[in-house]
């Protein structure tokens, strides 16, 4: 096998170590592009030209993407990212700083050379771009779901071992490049942190019944959501459970039979059908299993709670929590929320996107209903709030402070912090000019447009009769004095603690 004179012929003033160090990767070079594998030879040279241009990693977060699992769709979207740092890293960085020749193509068998090569590349050649692209997807997919990064993480050790296999790169430099892959993802995370950086904590913790094959749990799923996997899913993990699918109109009837004969309350549906549950638990007294199902899933999505896999896992150990619950009133009528309350533009938005969701789908939907919504001509809402007589467009409360940018709900890190979490939009002749204004600036920003405060009751006096208000996603009408405050740790979830 000819040696590589990049590698071979001994220059000037070169340490021993490096000395050393260039042999050996020589001698791996060799060893690695030189040998015949008939397994090998159609597959990996193969890999490493689907991988050009990201081509290999684009493909397989697609793949993730349509499981339609919150964890896969973070961790495909997280490992694209990490890719994109990784090449801007290794482009404009790392081959300025690196003008190392690439290895000689006779150093390759011709027949592998030929057939899987079209041409020889010439750009410099540290660190290596493919292996670096592979280790940033990835490790990128592992920081956000270890499961997923064991099935990517073969692929890209593959792609990796490919470009010294076919000639186009030396063991050093693919591993400078696997290197710097690495550190990007590492490095976005610590900008961007993963779901277990921000898990919520696993307080106050209550003492619940650890249910080993899920005996005592009966679990109501609305059949509207699309719970069917999710309920086999469930039976198959925990035999013992009882599950009940039903239609969105029976949800409540069936709430109420299943506290009567069951340990655990559990729920499969979106946030309003998480509401109902979350009013049968509290009058029953039973603790509750969430199981995400509908089209929005903040509430268990917030709790840690993702899939089968998660509730099952709390409910096998006996790990839950005391959660705060929300709470409206006006006059004789009240409820309960687990998420957000509104007034303002957004319930006319929420009922305005449910008179065109069942024709056109959700999400345009909703873009139709802020269209309509806003263009309209309407008044702000007036209301006495904080001892003031005020015009406002939206007043919105979380059920705990919610961090993120913007008016929208974003992710809350504490569910029994005590507090509600108000942000404000105050009237003016342009409520899109001001909603997107408050979105921009963000929750924590005072002006004369909007401001965002922490507190433990809100009362608002004077309200209009007529007036919308938005709870979980349902929506309802008040008037005259409504009153919004907190329930601390008033509801027992269930929730996984050890190994989240």
């Amino acid at each position: 096998m000819p040696h590589d004179p990049d590698l071979t012929v001994p220059k000037p003033g070169h340490r021993p170590l490096r000395d050393r160090a260039l042999a050996l990767d020589r001698r791996l070079f060799e060893a690695a592009a030189g040998r015949r594998r008939p397994g090998a030879d159609p597959v990996l040279p193969l890999l490493g030209r689907g991988a050009d241009h990201g081509a290999l990693w684009f493909a397989a977060a697609a793949a993730l993407a349509v499981s339609r699992t919150p964890r896969a769709r973070r961790a495909a979207a997280r490992g694209l990212a990490s890719l994109g740092v990784a090449s801007l890293t290794a482009g404009v960085l790392g081959r300025r700083s690196a003008r190392r020749p690439r290895p000689a193509a006779h150093a390759v068998p011709p027949v592998r050379l030929v057939r899987r090569l079209k041409r020889q590349p010439v750009t410099p050649s540290i660190p290596d771009g493919h292996a670096a692209s592979a280790a940033a997807f990835a490790t990128g997919v592992a920081l956000e779901s270890p499961g997923w990064g064991a099935v990517v993480a073969p692929v890209a050790a593959s792609v990796a071992l490919s470009r010294v296999y076919t000639g186009v790169r030396r063991p050093s430099e693919a591993l400078a490049g696997a290197a710097l892959g690495a550190g990007a993802a590492f490095a976005l995370r610590g900008l961007v942190p993963t779901r277990g950086q921000v898990t919520p904590p696993a307080r106050p913790q209550a003492d619940v019944p650890a249910l080993l094959r899920g005996e005592g749990l009966v679990l109501v799923a609305n059949s509207a959501s699309g719970t069917a996997d999710r309920a086999r899913a469930l039976r198959d993990a925990l035999p013992g459970a009882e599950v009940v699918e039903c239609a969105p109109g029976e949800v409540s009837a069936r709430l109420e039979e299943a506290a009567g004969r069951a340990r655990v309350l559990g729920v499969c549906g979106g946030d309003g059908t998480v509401n109902t549950a979350a009013r049968v638990a509290l009058r029953t007294g039973l603790p509750l299993a969430v199981l995400p199902g509908g089209t929005l899933n903040h509430f268990a999505y917030d709790l840690g709670v993702e899939d089968v896999r998660d509730l099952a896992r709390a409910l096998r150990q006996g790990d839950a929590v005391r959660v705060d619950v929300g709470r409206y009133s006006c006059g004789d009528r009240h409820g309960v929320f687990l998420n957000t309350c509104s007034v303002g533009v957004y319930p006319e938005l929420v009922r305005e996107r449910e008179r065109w969701s069942h024709r056109i789908g959700g999400w345009p939907a909703g873009v139709l209903a802020a269209l309509r919504v806003l263009r309209t001509g309407r008044h702000p809402l007036e209301a006495e709030f904080q001892g003031r007589t005020r015009p406002l467009w939206l007043l919105f409360a979380g059920n705990g402070t919610y961090h993120r940018v913007g008016l929208a709900s974003g992710r809350r890190r504490d569910l029994a912090d005590g507090q509600l979490d108000v942000r404000v939009v105050h009237g003016g002749r342009r409520p899109a000019v001001r909603l997107l204004a408050a979105a921009l600036a963000g929750p924590l920003t005072r002006s004369p447009a909007h401001a965002a405060v922490q507190v433990g009751r809100l009362r608002l006096d004077h309200v209009a009769p007529g007036t919308l208000l938005a709870y979980d996603g349902e929506v309802t009408e008040v008037e005259g004095r409504v009153t919004l405050e907190k329930l601390p740790e008033a509801l027992t979830v269930y929730r996984p603690i050890a190994g989240y």
